[in-house]
């Protein structure tokens, strides 16, 4: 940190880029999300850029999200645009929704929870007490990159927390202290591991420490949170997150048995790594995976040897081995059994790649067309473009094969 910025934000001031001083353009923003800061702006609203957007943007990176913040209160947005939907338990958030299924978050700003009201719901508190200001609201977020504002109406970037700093020096750092604000909240362990791996940046060094010294509190974590950090993990760039997770020995925290068998056997992980590898390129490729997708190549290359040398029923010892990791994180039985349903038929595809001998009856299963995907993935390490399929592929290695014969498994 300069010494101009930190005298700034030790007396509580923020650090403000002016236009010019700054690469953000805003051309390079989304439209309809530049139309929400403006209106609320001239209605006499403080209304800002946040969070993620803002530090991709300083980055020169296009966002996935512009997430809007304000000190307009939910219902008072819901008057000021159409097609709003207020949403939350927690904290009460307007999804301003356009056309072609775009939505574009608008909170108001708050302050960092009371002690114990981290996850409190919002129906038992004052809602009035919950509210703050810009810098209050900054300093409630998990890490300092991640707190930039970017006023639209005066094109200049507000930095409350060193975050532009960090940014300069490629740097993952905790606003606060960081083993108060992993004792608070241990998940926040977890997205500054995520954020590390995906930026390519270091940690600092109290921060990293304190993931060092506080990781294990993650599986103190709710399950049903730590799921949802899973999602956003698998529905993005995952390889680099895992990898971090790994390097850190968080996996079991989070995994169970499974984690800890991912951090010990090289092996293992290498084929996990393999599958993280392609799924990870096709999504930059835009190729979007179901949610069932993605859980079935996640966990195959741990559940793939329970197969070898086996002729009975898959399912039940399938389920029986979710049903011992002892993991923290809560995986709903639904994906858990479509896991199941869908690797039982890649099992078979694959396996009729090599002997010639395929169940086509299989085409009659609810998750066919799924693990007809993944079944080319794995072979081919890409999905099918146009006028490919797994079916081509078979017809082309056995273009005389008959159909429905029974097989024997085979080792593998």
């Amino acid at each position: 940190m300069t010494d101009q910025n930190d005298t700034l934000q030790r007396a509580g001031l923020p650090v403000i880029l002016e236009r010019g001083q700054h690469p953000i353009s805003q051309k390079d923003i989304d439209p309809d999300a530049l139309k929400i800061l403006d209106r609320l702006d001239r209605q006499g609203f403080i209304a800002c850029l946040c969070g993620g957007a803002v530090r991709d943007l300083m980055l020169g990176k296009r966002p996935k999200d512009f997430d809007v913040v304000t000190d307009a209160r939910p219902g008072q947005i819901k008057k000021r645009f159409a097609n709003v939907y207020i949403i939350g338990r927690r904290f009460r958030l307007a999804h301003i929704h356009f056309p072609g299924d775009k939505i574009i978050e608008a909170a108001t700003f708050r302050k960092d929870p009371g002690p114990g009201e981290e996850n409190a719901p919002e129906a038992g508190r004052d809602l009035k007490h919950a509210y703050g200001t810009p810098r209050e609201d900054a300093f409630r977020r998990d890490i300092t990159i991640n707190a930039l504002l970017y006023h639209a109406a005066t094109d200049s970037v507000v930095d409350y927390v060193g975050g532009l700093d960090d940014l300069a020096r490629r740097r993952i750092r905790v606003i606060g202290d960081p083993v108060e604000r992993f004792t608070e909240d241990p998940v926040r362990v977890w997205r500054v591991l995520r954020h590390a791996a995906r930026l390519r940046f270091d940690i600092e060094g109290a921060t990293e420490a304190a993931v060092c010294s506080h990781g294990h509190l993650l599986a103190t974590s709710p399950g049903s949170r730590l799921y949802e950090e899973l999602n956003k993990d698998l529905a993005n760039e995952i390889r680099p997150v895992i990898r971090e997770l790994r390097r850190f020995g968080v996996l079991k925290r989070i995994l169970g048995r499974l984690g800890e068998a991912l951090e010990i056997d090289d092996v293992l992980f290498a084929g996990l790594d393999s599958l993280l590898s392609v799924l990870d390129a096709e999504k930059a490729k835009g190729f979007e995976f179901s949610l069932d997708e993605t859980y079935a190549l996640f966990f195959r290359p741990w559940l793939r040897p329970l197969f070898d040398g086996r002729e009975e029923d898959m399912h039940p010892i399938l389920f029986k081995a979710f049903e011992g990791t002892g993991w923290a994180v809560t995986i709903p039985k639904l994906i858990r059994a479509n896991t199941v349903q869908i690797l039982t038929i890649v099992e078979s595809m694959l396996e009729a790649l090599e002997t010639g001998r395929m169940r086509w009856s299989l085409q009659k299963r609810a998750h066919y067309s799924q693990a007809a995907r993944l079944a080319f993935l794995i072979e081919k390490g890409r999905v099918p473009e146009e006028g490919e399929s797994f079916e081509a592929l078979f017809r082309s290695a056995y273009p005389f094969a008959a159909a429905g014969s029974r097989r024997r498994r085979r080792r593998r």
